[in-house]
This record gives structure tokens, sequence and C-alpha cells, in this order.
């Protein structure tokens, strides 16, 4: 009886290490995103980055905060819509990086080609409200952008790589990070967002942090967070009547 009450303690650990999943306790549930100024957050599928954000239909304008681990120090984060398709060309991104040890500044690229130092600087969307701040390692850029009326869906890009000679070098060609790409359902009733795995290379990418965000707009878990914990509980609510019936 000993040994049996012995096995209900443990399932009864990893159910409570299930009320949680990974992806949400190591990006939206645990970043400090002050003010619940967002209204959704997306745990992203790769690269360890997330998303919180509020679309304004009225006037299509989004709200980001974008939150990612650098893979160095010294590293740059982008986040970027794409205005006609889920790859990194022809992207219109915001990168972040620490120059000289200071905090990170945040450059505009129209990413035409590969290679930064030959593309423009001018995006194609009215962009606002930009700014960027460093936490435990984890850089986060803000941003309000102006989309085009009645936009329901977005392709947004995602990526993470290395500074060299104080200039944003060029990101690793596999893995992770040639999937970081997916559409992000903004309005409408096209449903949850489609992750894709299209791989494409390209720059921009969450873990916790103690984050005070610039103006922007409510946050709310996610109706995928809550679903999660929602299920996990009543396991751990039938967990726990079964072990009281058999005297655990």
């Amino acid at each position: 009886m000993a040994t049996i009450a012995k096995s209900g303690i443990w399932v009864l650990v990893v159910v409570v290490g299930l009320m949680v999943s990974p992806s949400e306790s190591q990006t939206c549930s645990s970043l400090n995103i002050t003010n619940n100024i967002f209204s959704k957050c997306n745990a992203l599928p790769y690269l360890s980055a997330s998303l919180h954000w509020t679309y304004n239909a009225s006037n299509s304008t989004l709200s980001i905060a974008f939150s990612a681990k650098p893979p160095q120090a010294d590293g740059w984060v982008a986040w970027a819509i794409n205005p006609n398709s889920l790859k990194m060309l022809g992207s219109q991104a915001l990168l972040a990086y620490k120059s000289n040890g200071g905090p990170p500044t945040v450059k505009q690229y129209n990413i035409s080609a590969y290679n930064l130092s030959t593309v423009g600087n001018k995006l194609s969307y009215e962009v606002s409200d930009v700014s960027s701040l460093e936490s435990g390692g984890i850089i986060t850029i803000f941003a309000k952008w102006k989309l085009p009326d009645k936009t329901e869906k977005i392709n947004q890009v995602w990526q993470v790589g290395p500074v060299m000679q104080g200039l944003p070098g060029i990101h690793p060609t596999k893995g992770d990070n040639v999937l970081s790409l997916e559409s992000l359902q903004l309005a409408g009733s096209g449903g949850s967002n489609s992750p894709t795995a299209s791989p494409a290379p390209g720059p921009g990418s969450s873990t916790p942090g103690s984050l005070s965000p610039a103006p922007s707009n409510g946050s709310t878990p996610s109706s995928t967070s809550r679903i999660t914990v929602g299920f996990n509980m009543g396991l751990l609510f039938s967990f726990v009547s079964v072990a009281s019936l058999m005297g655990l």
C-alpha cells in the first residue's frame, strides 16, 4: 500500500507539472509585459520567441511586443511582416541589437536581398511608437503598424542572429532559423493561426524577463492557454478523486 501511495504522489507531481504547457511557461506567461496593454500573446513555434499583440480593426493598427533571445549576448532579433508571401525575402522588418554594450536599438529593413548592407531602410508600412529593451538576455521590440484597411491576416517572419564588427550578421541557414514563418489571423472568420514550415532564408525572435513596454493597447491569456489549463485542471481533480477512493 505504501508503494501505491508513493506512485500516486509521483503521478500527482507529473500532472501538476503539465498544468502549464512548456511553450507558455517559457514565453507568454513568464514575460512581465506590464500595464495589460496587449489583448493576446502567441508563443511562436520556433526560436523560443513570443508575440504580444493587439489589433484594432476600426483603424487597422497592429500593436506588437516581440520578444526573443539572441544567439549571443550582442546578437540581434527581428520581427517582420511580408505583404506578399510567407518568406523572408520581401518582408518589412524591425531588427534590434545592442551596439558597444549599450541598450538595444531598432533599425528598419526592407528585405529586398539577403545582404542587409544592400537593402533599403524605408518600409512599405507606416510604423510608429518603435522602441526596444533588453532584460535577462531577452530583447523586446515594441511597435505599432498601420496596415491596409480591412486587413484580417498577415504573414509574419521572425529571426535571430549574430552581430559581427558592430553590424547584424547572417543568421544560421538550417534548423529553426529557416522555419520561423507563420500566418497570424488578426480578425475575421479565418480561425486560429496556421503554422507554416516552408524553409526560407532571412533575418528576427522569448524567455523570462521584466519588461516595461512602449505605448500600445489589455492582456488576457490566449484561448489556447485557457483551454490547456482547464483541461489539465480537470486531470488533476480526477486524479485527486481517484486517489481519495484508493486511500492514498
